[in-house]
């Protein structure tokens, strides 16, 4: 239960807290020492989790088994959000976003891509090979061809038909829910009990070109303390980049919170800065170093897969409104 002390601090933040959830134990997935463990968000994520726990469940580490994981709907064209098969931009483009983050601090990220079906090995190599962390843009392609990626188009004959529609009448407006702006996001934990994330995305639909959301946003996007835990987000990106989000959320849990109050504290932070969330879906997903995880939202209808011993299975987030 929550206690009296936390319940007079959350009605001092301007009564936001709902009835419904006054009452809320937090319960999260896991138990203390549960290794290893993948977590990602939307339903896609059941599928991606199977090609990271293969690696997982050999004693392979995190970080091969996120970008092996992210890569899976990638490279399917029938997942509308991510990668190849993406929604374009409002000018017809495919631009994608990625970032990856291991154990040991190091992180990738490229921006703005076009024409390279993984941008998460794209964001690999960016860790790897290069001095920086972000590459955007028309160097971000420059830089993938070098490495040895093949450049291809992106725009699938379904994406194009969709954008051709949605000129008839050009209204920009994202509805929450509706996968047309959700990313993949996926933390793991592995045998060596080592953190690592992959977050991926094409973005919003029908975004203005060279809009970057929060996806390969170190700290917005993606976080990973391997002291601590890890967190991904997806939704509304900007709303996610003006809190900071992974990094709220994992700073959450170095405080103590369990993985599922760390993203629920995020998520008020959302809900106090907007005079209406109506419109607003933001999902956030966690892991800790033991093992635990936990998600949160702000509307209802955000899911997450987890896979680990206990085998694959998709969750519905705990949330904020109805």
């Amino acid at each position: 239960m929550i206690s009296r002390k936390r319940f007079l601090k959350l009605t001092a933040m301007g009564g936001l807290l709902p009835v419904k959830n006054l009452a809320t134990d937090f319960t999260d997935g896991g138990s203390s020492g549960r290794k290893p463990v993948v977590v990602s968000t939307w339903n896609f994520g059941k599928t991606a989790n199977e090609a990271a726990w293969e690696i997982l469940s050999q004693n392979g580490s995190a970080l091969d088994a996120v970008e092996a994981g992210v890569r899976v709907p990638e490279g399917n064209p029938e997942v509308r959000t991510v990668g190849y098969g993406g929604r374009p931009d409002r000018d017809g483009f495919v631009t994608l976003d990625a970032c990856i983050m291991d154990e040991n601090d190091q992180c990738g990220s490229v921006a703005a891509l076009q024409h390279i079906k993984h941008p998460v090995s794209v964001a690999r190599k960016v860790k790897e090979e290069t001095p920086h962390v972000m590459l955007v843009g028309q160097g971000a392609l420059d830089f993938a061809l070098d490495q040895g990626f093949e450049k291809e188009d992106l725009l699938t004959k379904a994406s194009q038909e969709d954008w051709e529609e949605w000129q008839k009448n050009t209204e920009y407006q994202p509805e929450i829910n509706i996968e047309n702006h959700d990313t993949i996001g996926m933390i793991a934990l592995d045998n060596n009990g080592n953190l690592s994330g992959a977050c991926t995305t094409s973005g919003t639909a029908w975004k203005m070109h060279g809009r970057v959301g929060d996806s390969p946003l170190i700290g917005s996007g993606l976080f990973v303390d391997n002291e601590v835990g890890a967190a991904v987000a997806t939704g509304l990106g900007e709303e996610i980049i003006r809190i900071g989000g992974t990094h709220l959320v994992v700073e959450n849990m170095r405080r103590g919170d369990s993985p599922e109050q760390a993203c629920k504290h995020a998520v008020e932070r959302i809900v106090k800065k907007n005079d209406s969330v109506e419109d607003i879906q933001v999902g956030f997903i966690a892991i800790n170093k033991e093992g635990q995880f936990g998600g949160y939202s702000i509307q209802e209808g955000f899911n997450y897969a987890v896979f680990d011993k206990a085998g694959n299975r998709l969750l519905d987030s705990s949330y904020w409104v109805n």
